[in-house]
């Protein structure tokens, strides 16, 4: 079986298929992929003579400037955060919670946040300084 071609005949190739399956796939990968927010607060953290290294597998609880509470870069209402930390510690080997704050956060707001953590169940619960790293 053969195929003749005319010799005046122009061969053409259809494009139209061929964009309308890239903007298909253009916009099933825009639709499946997550675009996630890193945690950036600026802290001023307090000072400490004594700080050491803290361990990177503990359990960070962020305050902010506003006493606003972050637990895996979530916003926790102060009231919640002892059930997010049960149930954090409950899936977690490690059992140490380590507080960052920023050194204007009133002092009563850290005491009630410690509180929190270690009724939570944790074993330790420290608070971070500017020397703290990792």
């Amino acid at each position: 079986m053969r195929f003749r071609r005319k010799k005046n005949e122009i061969s053409e190739v259809d494009m139209s298929p061929l964009i309308d399956m890239v903007f298909i796939l253009l916009i099933f990968f825009m639709v499946s992929s997550t675009f996630t927010k890193d945690m950036k607060l600026d802290l001023e953290r307090p000072g400490a003579s004594s700080a050491s290294r803290a361990s990177s597998k503990v359990i960070r609880v962020y305050i902010d400037n506003q006493a606003q509470v972050y637990i895996n870069a979530q916003p926790v209402k102060l009231w919640a955060v002892q059930g997010q930390l049960r149930e954090i510690l409950r899936a977690s080997t490690e059992k140490s919670i380590l507080v960052i704050t920023d050194e204007t956060i009133p002092v009563e707001k850290l005491i009630e946040l410690v509180d929190q953590c270690r009724l939570s169940g944790a074993k330790d619960v420290a608070v971070a300084t500017k020397k703290e790293v990792g």
